[in-house]
């Protein structure tokens, strides 16, 4: 994996230099600068850190993109798009979006209540809402009400029901009626995790026969002026462009079907998601087979000639690609506490005046092992290793010998490891395996990747420093939790390494990259370990400032958001603690204001 697959997942928003990994933005801050300045605050535990202006890039290069395919395809509708909150709701990711958006009136979707009162509350008045998954009427009412104010929503129908209860209280209020949606069933499924979004067996949208029954409804109770849009959605992060494709037919041509069936206000076509990220950091991994840049030309192509052969006026293009606006943005740092293999190393061993031969022979295989001779003395100290490991078991050496003997084997394999490094064979790969460092890092995986977890979802994973020479340790990724799925275990397929570092001498840092869709909302509290402290970075020509710290909860916060009395908590631990036997009266101040200390820091070790 050469400079950590940089090239393959960064798009340039990430470079090396110097041995450090930098942003490609004006002054180009190192992120391990940015992080030891952080940490001069006393800031412990894991840190995300935001940078908006990619944000900015992305909306951009969205919208540059179709408009120029519209441009070379004398195409004659509109691009627009809307950020779906699921992908992230937090208040820097959606103040970025809507700030760096203006220009381009970008806007937002909401699929609950919650959310349709934030895009209501953060929305540009002229903006796009689009509102889609299930609706009850207090929600389509919200719609109404939002629409009444001034908004420019389109609320999608997920059902006839929903379509019913829109006429309902259309029939019953006097505000103005939002824009409604179809979300039309496709035989058309997609690729990947979530290809289950598409198919008939979808969880969403209508069918052909609904979509008919619709039609008539909508005529009947006189609001055909008000469908303006139909939508379809067939899967987050679209690996193949095929399927898109394919997609793409059969919904022009119900869109060119509607509008021959009497729906003249029928304007707009929403694709919803999809525009995959590339996570993976090795070529042969790579989880997308289409760029932007053809992505946005297949779209426009291929709906301009569905509507020219049906002599149908071309639609609006809707989008809500939320993964590919915001993942790049948050980068999620975390110090390595531990190695855990770290005994192994030559301060640690103990000879004696007399030591057993085949110790003897393991300390002269590891004085004498080189690049022409390290195989051959590397098998001789695997079968020494495990003839000591007979001897033990029989009595015939002790503990320190057997001691004496894992460490020079363990050194011997690490060093032909490294010799080898550039000639790896399918012995060397399972050595490297077997021989794999535990890095304990201070973060929970449950809380900050929970699509690894759940998905075995990649996440870019690389040294923030040490970049000049290279890692050849495969590495294993521990978190704090006490649980033993919360490890990010070594992969012979896509294997990770990282370097021998002494931590007593100098920290190390590792940082997580594309961690900015979904990861945040998704992230569990378990072992109430909550969201990591939170810094925005501004870049500008010169330097960088931090802005917006927000300091990840206290353990008396954490206790309290799950329904623990704060007061409670502090009264009952001092309370205990002033009950017990101190000989010493200032031991017992000193004590006291440690607890409160303690419990008013986050859940995080204090490295």
């Amino acid at each position: 994996m050469k400079d950590f697959g940089i090239d393959i997942w960064a798009n340039n928003n990430f470079i090396i230099e110097d041995g450090l990994i930098k942003l490609n933005y004006k002054s180009k801050p190192s992120i391990l600068n940015i992080v030891k300045e952080i940490r001069k605050n006393n800031s412990k535990g894991p840190i995300l850190l935001i940078f908006p202006h990619l944000i900015k890039k992305q909306i951009k290069s969205l919208y540059t993109n179709f408009n120029e395919a519209i441009k070379e395809n004398n195409y004659k509708g509109s691009f627009n798009a809307v950020f779906p909150l699921k992908v992230n709701q937090f208040p820097h990711a959606v103040n970025a979006v809507v700030n760096e958006g203006k220009e381009y009136n970008y806007g937002l979707e909401a699929g609950s209540k919650a959310e349709l009162v934030l895009a209501m509350l953060k929305t540009t008045i002229g903006s796009n809402i689009t509102v889609n998954g299930f609706k009850d009427k207090e929600m389509i009412t919200l719609c109404f009400i939002a629409s009444q104010s001034g908004h420019n929503i389109t609320i999608t129908i997920e059902g006839i029901n929903e379509l019913q209860t829109i006429i309902e209280v259309a029939q019953e209020r006097s505000l103005k009626i939002p824009n409604i949606g179809i979300r039309v069933r496709l035989h058309s499924s997609g690729s990947g995790t979530w290809a289950k979004s598409g198919g008939m067996d979808a969880k969403f949208g209508l069918t052909a026969t609904e979509i008919i029954g619709a039609i008539k409804l909508l005529k009947d109770s006189q609001l055909i002026n008000k469908l303006s849009m139909i939508h379809f959605h067939i899967g987050s992060q679209m690996e193949d462009i095929a399927p898109i494709k394919k997609a793409l037919r059969e919904a022009g041509n119900i869109y060119a079907e509607l509008r021959k069936m009497g729906a003249s206000s029928l304007e707009n076509i929403n694709i919803g998601g999809g525009l995959a990220v590339e996570y993976d950091q090795y070529s042969h991994g790579k989880s997308r087979n289409y760029s932007i840049e053809e992505f946005s030309s297949s779209v426009v192509f291929l709906l301009g000639e569905i509507m020219d052969a049906k002599n149908v006026k071309h639609p609006n293009i809707f989008t809500e690609s939320g993964r590919f606006i915001v993942a790049s943005h948050a980068v999620l740092i975390t110090p390595v506490l531990e190695l855990f293999s770290h005994d192994y190393h030559e301060g640690l061993l103990s000879f004696k005046k007399i030591n057993p031969p085949l110790i003897n022979e393991l300390i002269d295989l590891n004085a004498l092992l080189n690049n022409s001779n390290c195989i051959e003395y590397l098998h001789d100290a695997l079968d020494h290793i495990e003839s000591l490991f007979t001897l033990f078991d029989l009595g015939y050496i002790d503990l320190q010998d057997r001691s004496n003997g894992e460490i020079l084997s363990h050194l011997i394999i690490k060093k032909a490891l490294y010799l080898k490094s550039a000639h790896h064979t399918n012995e060397l790969e399972q050595l490297q395996v077997k021989l794999q460092e535990k890095y304990l890092i201070n973060a929970s995986i449950f809380q900050s990747l929970p699509d690894y977890w759940g998905l075995n979802q990649n996440f870019p994973v690389m040294p923030l420093h040490h970049l000049e020479t290279t890692a050849q340790r495969g590495a294993s990724l521990w978190d704090i939790t006490c649980d033993s799925d919360g490890e990010i275990g070594f992969n012979p397929d896509k294997p990770l390494y990282l370097h021998d570092i002494d931590l007593d001498k100098e920290e190390y840092f590792l940082g997580f990259f594309n961690v900015g869709a979904y990861q945040e909302t998704l992230g569990m509290n378990h072992n109430l370990f909550t969201h990591p402290s939170e810094y925005t970075i501004e870049i500008n020509e010169d330097n960088y400032t931090i802005t917006n710290e927000i300091e990840s909860q206290n353990i008396l916060k954490i206790l309290s958001s799950i329904g623990y009395d704060e007061m409670m908590i502090i009264k009952k631990l001092k309370d205990n603690l002033l009950n017990s036997d101190f000989s010493d009266k200032k031991e017992k101040n000193d004590t006291l204001l440690l607890l409160e200390t303690y419990v008013k820091q986050n859940g995080y070790l204090r490295n």
